[in-house]
């Protein structure tokens, strides 16, 4: 073979090994400058859906989303199997399932440009945003709506998968027999202090002002309701929620709230959400007691110095804000981050030119900090 001969045959190989290295399966992807992190918040205490104060938002990728969903339904089917089934978890010859595989393919997947491009994202999701109406520009009311949009998918996610659990003769309905309280408030103190059952989240009053049609069961419209009662429009439901907090503030236990247990029950809750909702300023603690004063009364309609449960039906969204509230709260933020003209919506150039507002990310390990958002 002469010295030619070799020289090509030397080449073709090097062209075929980079054409095999092109097309391998472990390529290295293409690293963004932050890398997309999926979320682990699964919990399966029930009471922390209830704790307004570390309130998940919802992603804003319908893909992230579904991502996420499917995690947190394996960690829940793995916690609820390990909670209803003790004896076959603890036998020798149950093995353990690698946690963590699935969640970092994920995080792959959503770190490789050639699969997972933000910028392609954002075109793709801002025609289906820009909606009310389509004039080329993103509002506050269409991110909101978008966003209570998503969250509303995944609560109602969350409903079906328990419904499931309690559906015991599995007829798509769940009667008060069927249902069964949580182990967290089953297993609380004997005298049934535990939050759930002094708010009786758990008890056949709470059933009963769900079941909207009175047949005594819950379709999975009603059920969502009872696991979520601030996002309920049942007027006997919401008037249960005033009648709960009137049983957790009266503290003389005369049926209704005085104003000092109004003043040091209630008025924190309602004032935190003016603050949040018009972004208005904190007021001075001299100043307090005299707003409080105000608002008890404008809520006191008969004007006898005392808040009954009807009176309350007034301040209970800001006592239990729904996903509306928080949805907003979420589009307001977005907006204020990357409409860099200031205008008060966002166009598509500016939602591309900021897109770690709408994706949760940190900077790679090569960074010396960490970029934490917490809005997704």
């Amino acid at each position: 073979m002469g010295r030619t001969q070799v020289v090509l045959l030397y080449i073709v190989v090097a062209v075929l090994l980079l054409f095999l290295i092109s097309r391998s399966p472990n390529k290295t992807p293409n690293h963004r400058s932050r890398r997309l992190k999926v979320r682990s918040t699964f919990n399966f205490n029930p009471a922390a859906s209830l704790d307004n104060k570390h309130r998940e938002h919802i992603p804003f990728d319908p893909l992230i989303a579904d991502i996420e969903r499917r995690r947190e339904d394996k960690e829940w089917e793995k916690h609820y199997f390990q909670t209803s089934h003790k004896e076959i978890v603890d036998a020798p010859a149950a093995e353990a399932q690698p946690e963590w595989e699935d969640f970092m393919n994920a995080e792959d997947y959503l770190n490789d440009d050639d699969r997972f491009n933000v910028t392609n994202r954002l075109v793709v999701l801002f025609p289906k945003i820009d909606i009310d109406p389509v004039d080329g520009y993103v509002t506050v009311h269409e991110l909101t709506e978008w966003n209570l949009n998503q969250a509303q998918k995944e609560v109602m996610h969350r409903t079906l998968r328990d419904m499931e659990v309690h559906d015991k003769n599995h007829d798509g309905f769940i009667s008060f027999a069927e249902y069964e309280p949580p182990s967290w408030v089953r297993n609380s103190n004997s005298d049934n202090n535990s939050f759930g059952y002094d708010m009786g989240w758990w008890k056949e009053e709470h059933f009963n002002a769900t079941d909207a049609d009175g047949d005594g069961l819950l379709n999975k419209t009603e059920f969502n309701d009872f696991l979520h009662p601030a996002d309920s429009n049942n007027p006997r439901l919401l008037k249960w929620l005033c009648k709960e907090e009137v049983r957790e503030r009266d503290t003389d236990r005369d049926g209704k709230l005085n104003f000092k247990e109004f003043f040091h029950g209630l008025f924190d809750l309602v004032r935190n959400y003016d603050i949040e909702e018009h972004n208005s300023s904190q007021i001075s603690d001299n100043m307090m007691e005299g707003s409080a004063k105000i608002l008890f009364g404008q809520l006191d309609k008969d004007g006898d110095g005392y808040l009954s449960e009807e009176e309350l039906l007034q301040i209970i969204g800001k006592l239990h804000p729904s996903e509306k509230y928080y949805a907003k709260q979420q589009a307001d933020y977005i907006i204020s981050q990357a409409d860099t003209d200031k205008d008060g919506r966002l166009s598509l150039t500016e939602m591309i030119e900021s897109p770690y507002v709408f994706y949760s990310a940190i900077f790679n390990e090569e960074e010396e900090y960490e970029y934490h958002d917490e809005f997704r």
